[in-house]
């Protein structure tokens, strides 16, 4: 058995399709099919059901894709570990990022990651929460910072931090130089239900999340927009389309911050946990584990310097 099989096996099986499997591991669809059969041949065995909507695993192959996924993590981690040997820490880690943070650490991330992890290859994706759970399902990262994530059985979590949600406006006083958003009185979430609002669309964690809030007090929003874009959310709020519920550091996205007003919502104030999240499916390596640590420490510090 080859490991190059099994490895386009697993991808095709997590992917559930030949055609993603064939981008993502930048090989000819031809050749991962060829690939593929020989495997299947080698082992006397049919290991992929191919139908009109992609490839879905038999039996057998449910079982090589469960051994094959602890065979692929072993090679890897034998590599890193020879490479601890030599005095580093290598191997590939992909990180997802929400919109709203990525610009506030993508930079002292990688800073980070060239000091204390210098042999270690950095994959950075920007995504909201539905992309990142894919990707963490899929394989493609190996972490990712989400906000109120849930519990799952496929995934482990460690909180980051906890986040007030605050409301931000247009500030038709702008002189469009300054540094910091304009403070403004609290606001209750009663008063702010009765504003226009722009929000993403659900399943985001953010409006799931201020929709529960409100029911809570009998309230639904008013969601004049759904858009999923932050900077799109942020860019109507600063023309006075309407108003945004976000962290405040996601104002950070701006050079000129001083166009918008911020507002601490209380009756209740909306809390939402940061979290890193990772796999339960595979075993994190010793390189992955430090980059966690890396992570938690890059975030704890842009968020509350």
């Amino acid at each position: 058995m080859d490991l190059k099989q099994l490895e386009y096996f697993v991808r095709v099986a997590e992917m559930g399709s030949f055609t993603r499997a064939s981008i993502s591991l930048d090989v000819a669809q031809p050749a991962l099919s060829r690939q593929i059969r020989l495997l299947e041949v080698e082992l006397r065995q049919n290991l992929l059901t191919r139908n009109g909507r992609g490839a879905v695993p038999t039996e057998a192959g449910k079982l090589l894709l469960e051994h094959g996924r602890g065979i692929l993590h072993q090679v890897q981690l034998t590599r890193e570990e020879l490479g601890a040997a030599r005095g580093a820490l290598a191997g590939r880690v992909s990180i997802g990022l929400p919109p709203s943070l990525s610009k506030l650490i993508t930079v002292p991330l990688v800073l980070a990651f060239r000091e204390q992890l210098p042999q270690a290859q950095l994959t950075l994706t920007e995504g909201f929460s539905v992309q990142m759970h894919e990707g963490l399902r899929l394989g493609n990262l190996d972490m990712a910072v989400l906000y109120n994530p849930g519990q799952s059985t496929e995934l482990e979590m460690s909180t980051l931090d906890e986040d007030e949600l605050s409301l931000i406006s247009h500030n038709p006083q702008s002189s469009g130089k300054g540094k910091r958003a304009k403070p403004a009185p609290a606001i209750s979430l009663k008063d702010v239900a009765d504003l226009p609002l722009i929000l993403p669309s659900r399943p985001n964690a953010f409006r799931i999340l201020i929709e529960g809030e409100m029911m809570a007090i009998g309230r639904r929003p008013e969601v004049m927009l759904e858009v999923d874009g932050l900077n799109a959310i942020l860019n109507l709020v600063k023309e006075g389309m309407g108003h945004a519920v976000l962290p405040s550091y996601t104002l950070s996205n701006f050079d000129n911050p001083d166009t918008f007003t911020v507002q601490s919502i209380h009756s209740p104030r909306i809390m939402s946990q940061l979290m890193l999240v990772w796999s339960a499916r595979r075993p994190t390596t010793q390189t992955q584990r430090k980059a966690m640590d890396v992570v938690s420490q890059v975030v704890l510090k842009a968020i509350h310097r």
